[in-house]
């Protein structure tokens, strides 16, 4: 993989360490301002829920982050395809069904990323 490609995974792995972060840690103050089409009140009861999906975006990361730490070339690109496939698919499912904007904010780096895998 190119030094540009494992910069891109990295940008996208950190892009859902921060997803993680708001969601399992900091729903009720951060993710009120981030959610701003849900009621406030909406908040301190969904918390449980919020923080199951950090954790999968934690899961995530931490797939992106494996990519980069593998040594053979095509398991690294297999396993950031994999991944970043999983964040498109989840992108779409999200714009679909939550907010249009997810397939811009969560899907386009990673989008771009994998199409540029594929292309190098």
């Amino acid at each position: 993989m190119t030094f540009i490609l494992k910069i891109l995974i990295g940008v996208v792995a950190l892009e859902h360490i921060y997803i993680l972060w708001i969601e399992m840690f900091a729903w009720t103050t951060k993710g009120a301002s981030t959610f701003k089409t849900l009621p406030k009140e909406l908040f301190p009861q969904t918390k449980s829920l919020a923080a199951n999906q950090g954790l999968y975006n934690g899961f995530l990361s931490a797939g992106l982050i494996w990519s980069l730490l593998i040594t053979d070339q095509i398991w690294s690109k297999n396993i950031a395809v994999f991944f970043l496939s999983c964040i498109v698919t989840a992108a779409i499912y999200g714009a679909i069904t939550s907010s249009k904007s997810i397939i811009i904010k969560q899907g386009l780096p990673a989008m771009i990323t994998l199409s540029l895998l594929f292309l190098l």
